[in-house]
Order: structure tokens, then C-alpha cells, then sequence
């Protein structure tokens, strides 16, 4: 009767549980935000500290107070052209759509292959819609900017003191399995750190490269397309395409030559960064396969938009560290560490 009654009372927590993930799925992911917020700006501050041997506390600071400054200088110092070609951005892609669709009308064959796409207009709205709700979680401009003011602060609260969040989880363990617990926390916490800081320098790269690699083409609006291209690139795979869109449409409003000539420069960019940088990533971090990483961005995209595949990648990369450690390890007692070396 006892035993009934537990499992039936653990059903029906596990069941609360899901419903409440489900319910407060884009507030979940606000704080799975916050924490990789956090956890940059924790190595940030640790790498800082160990080279001018200062405390961490002080160098957090720093690294804060060069945050600000980067963002305040590089938007003072662009935020005029920014705000210009955003403008003619959003005026642009429109009238490139409409000069493909024209094209596409010439040719009978193209015509009858993409006639199940909608409408341009349609096409038009669904990007507009989905532009102002990329940032984050909350729908419009500010909403965006909202979710950006809360991952930077509360990131920098949880980076300040860190063993006071992560001792406070540890207490809801059971004593026995408090020290592996530890164990878990503290890998997640480094294989999210240096995932982090690595796709940091490969945005930072794909970003340069593709906004001077369309200057050189003579693709208009290279600076603001090379923006968007480095952020997109945090989200692997599908955001390499979704930032090489705009600008092969904006160049094949000038001709289709130029437009071949953008879309080589997209593959040879995601070349390098495949081939090149993200081994580099993976081999300090965590080896994700391709395929789990687009299935888990699939799968998170279709349960919480945009959101859900911005963070599938870091997700995963945590997920996979519970599996490996709890599961594969602690109840199957396999070595996984011992055995991929």
C-alpha cells in the first residue's frame, strides 16, 4: 500500500513537473540564458585574474566595466550606419523578392518547381515577424531589449558569487550524492565555458570576415549583413543560412553574378569555420555529432520557437554531460572518459 502510494505520488510530481516546464518553458530558457551569461563571464573573469593576479571578485569587475565600454564605444561609434542600412535593409529584401519572383516567372520550369512556396507578401510578413522576436523570448523591439538588460545582470549576480547557487542546488541533494553532484555541476560549467568562448571568437570571426568579404564583392549593407551573419552563427547550421538570405537577395538585386559570388562566400566561410574552427571548439569542449545537434534544434525549435533553437546547441552539450555522467557512468558503469582515451 505504501509502495502504491509513493509511486503514485511520483507520478504525479513528475507529471506537475512537466506541466510546469511546459507552461514556463520561455522563462526557463530566459534563466538557461542567464546562466550561460554567467558562466562566460565567470572564465572571463578567472582567465583574467589568473594572468594579472588579481582577485576574481576584481577582475569580474573588470571585465564588466570593458564589456560596457566595448558596447557604449562600438555603438557610439556605429550605431549611425547601423541604424542607416537596417533601414534600407528592411526596405530592400522586399524589392529583391519581388525582382527573384520576376524572374522566376520567365522560366517555366523554376515557375512550376517553386509553386507551392507562398506568396511574396507572405514571405515578406513571416521575416518581419520574425526578425523583432529573434532577440529572445518576448514578442517586439523592447521585449528584446528587455531579455538582454536581464541575462546581462542577472549573469553578472550569478558570475559574482557562483558557489552560493550552485551549494544552494547541491543541498537538495541527498548527502551521500552531494559530492558527485559537485562533480556534474563543475563539468557542465567547463564544457560550457569553453564551448562558449570558443563560438565567441568563431562568431567574432565569421562576423569580420563576411561583412569585409561583402565589401570586397560590393554587396551593399556589408556591415550591418556581417552583424547579423555573426550573431546567426551562434546557432549552428541553420543560422548560417538564415543570415546568408538576405544578402545573396540583396546581391542578386544587382546582378545574378554577384549573387553566385555571395553565396560562394557564405560556403567558404562555413568551410573554414566547419573544418577549421569548430574542431578546434569541439576538441576543448564537447564532441557533438551533427546530426544530434540539428535533431535537438529541431525539436526545441518546434517546442519554443526561435528561442529553443538559439540554445538547442548549449543544451545539448549540457544534456549530454547528465547522460554521460549520471546514466552511462554512475548506473551502467561505464567509463566514458577512460574509454574515449
Amino acid at each position: 500500500m505504501k509502495r502504491t502510494a509513493l509511486v503514485d505520488g511520483i507520478s504525479v510530481l513528475f507529471v506537475l513537473g512537466l506541466a510546469a516546464v511546459w507552461f514556463a518553458a520561455d522563462a526557463l530558457l530566459l534563466v538557461f540564458a542567464c546562466i550561460l551569461c554567467a558562466v562566460l563571464l565567470y572564465e572571463l573573469s578567472h582567465m583574467l585574474a589568473r594572468r594579472i593576479k588579481l582577485r576574481r571578485e576584481f577582475a569580474l569587475a573588470l571585465v564588466v566595466l570593458l564589456l560596457f565600454a566595448a558596447i557604449g564605444l562600438g555603438g557610439w561609434a556605429m550605431a549611425p550606419q547601423i541604424s542607416e542600412q537596417s533601414s534600407k535593409l528592411a526596405e530592400t529584401v522586399p524589392k529583391s523578392l519581388q525582382q527573384l519572383q520576376g524572374v522566376v516567372n520567365e522560366y517555366p520550369l523554376l515557375k512550376k518547381a517553386l509553386a507551392g512556396l507562398p506568396p511574396t507578401e507572405q514571405i515578406v510578413k513571416q521575416l518581419s515577424q520574425l526578425v523583432p522576436n529573434a532577440g529572445l523570448f518576448f514578442g517586439g523591439v523592447l521585449g528584446a531589449l528587455g531579455n538582454v538588460v536581464i541575462v546581462l545582470f542577472v549573469g553578472i549576480y550569478f558570475a559574482a558569487s557562483p558557489h552560493l547557487y550552485t551549494s544552494g542546488l547541491i543541498k537538495l541533494v541527498p548527502q551521500s550524492k552531494r559530492p558527485r553532484a559537485r562533480q556534474v555541476l563543475q563539468k557542465i560549467g567547463h564544457t560550457l565555458s569553453s564551448w562558449l568562448l570558443g563560438k565567441s571568437v568563431s562568431m567574432l570571426i565569421v562576423g569580420t570576415v563576411t561583412s569585409i568579404g561583402l565589401s570586397v564583392l560590393g554587396v551593399p549593407l556589408a556591415l550591418i549583413l556581417g552583424i547579423i551573419a555573426g550573431l546567426l552563427d551562434f546557432v549552428p547550421y541553420l543560422g548560417p543560412i538564415m543570415a546568408g538570405v538576405p544578402a545573396v537577395l540583396i546581391a542578386f538585386s544587382i546582378s545574378p553574378d554577384l549573387a553566385l559570388y555571395t553565396v560562394l562566400l557564405f560556403v567558404g566561410v562555413q568551410l573554414v569555420e566547419g573544418y577549421v574552427l569548430q574542431p578546434l571548439i569541439e576538441s576543448r569542449a564537447v564532441d557533438l555529432p551533427p546530426a544530434l545537434t540539428i535533431v535537438m534544434q529541431l525539436v526545441f525549435g518546434t517546442l519554443f520557437g526561435f528561442a529553443g533553437v538559439a540554445l538547442a546547441t548549449p543544451l545539448a552539450a549540457a544534456l549530454k554531460v547528465l547522460v554521460q555522467m549520471l546514466y552511462v557512468e554512475d548506473v551502467l558503469g561505464d567509463k566514458v572518459e577512460q574509454a574515449e582515451k
